[in-house]
């Protein structure tokens, strides 16, 4: 209950903006040939940035206990170029966001999804989004 009222309040205050954001960016990169490896990756945010609380993101490596093309080296090289054209920046919003709702209470845990959606938007390839048990 206190999850879908988390969620609830994420969307109507931001979530919404930040989701379609993602889901804007990912329809972008897949219109090129180059960016559709980050077109995935940006949607699968983009599910996350919908309705945070509950799941989590984790590398994929992890999660199924071997390597693939986005957890070894490709991935990688692809997640430094995503950060020098644009996951700086976009991490930076999330920081700056999370600041903003850490002055209050109320919004540190939404500072803490955040801070979670800045971390990814550093390195999305090889990542994934599961739900918390």
């Amino acid at each position: 209950m206190i999850r879908l009222l988390l969620n609830i309040l994420w969307f109507i205050f931001g979530g919404f903006i930040s989701g379609c954001l993602w889901l804007l960016g990912g329809a972008l990169l897949a219109i090129t040939i180059v960016g559709l490896p980050y077109a995935g990756a940006a949607w699968r945010i983009a599910g996350f940035a919908f309705w945070p609380f509950g799941k989590e993101i984790v590398s994929r490596d992890v999660l199924t206990g071997r390597e693939d093309l986005g957890t070894g080296p490709l991935g990688c090289v692809l997640n430094v170029l995503w950060f020098l054209l644009g996951g700086w920046y976009i991490a930076l919003s999330h920081l700056i966001a999370a600041a903003a709702e850490a002055v209050t209470i109320i919004g540190i845990p939404f500072a803490i999804k955040d801070l979670q959606l800045a971390v990814v938007a550093i390195a999305p390839i090889g990542r994934t989004v599961v739900d918390r048990r």
